[in-house]
């Protein structure tokens, strides 16, 4: 029922700037906790962002300061502007979102930063 499309991705040198969207479509709930996930090529999936319930973001280390979530209630969609990119920033990034306790995922949308 749920679904989640990721977009924005691409390749970008270091020190510039994506934009990702998530747009979500059915049952949705302010509430549900939404967030963003990385996951490079032999690596473990990692969390990237996340916005709680009382609307409060949460970042990794690795990413704060430079990327900033958001989203977008009325529209159910979820952003993440990314910042002064690195090359350790290339991955796949997931949107999802905790509904009910279950886990559901985007299709993931490549980002490539370039040294």
């Amino acid at each position: 029922q749920v679904q989640l499309v990721e977009s924005g991705g691409g390749l970008v040198q270091a020190g510039g700037s994506l934009r990702l969207s998530c747009a979500a479509s059915g049952s949705i709930f302010n509430f549900n906790i939404m967030g963003w996930y990385r996951q490079a090529p032999g690596k473990q999936r990692e969390l990237v962002a996340t916005i709680n319930s009382a609307r409060s973001t949460v970042y990794a280390d690795s990413v704060k300061g430079r990327f900033t979530a958001s989203r977008d209630y009325a529209k159910d969609t979820l952003y993440l502007q990314m910042n002064s990119l690195k090359p350790e920033d290339t991955a796949v990034y997931y949107c999802n979102i905790n509904r009910f306790g279950v886990v559901i995922w985007g299709q993931g949308t490549q980002v490539t930063v370039s040294s």
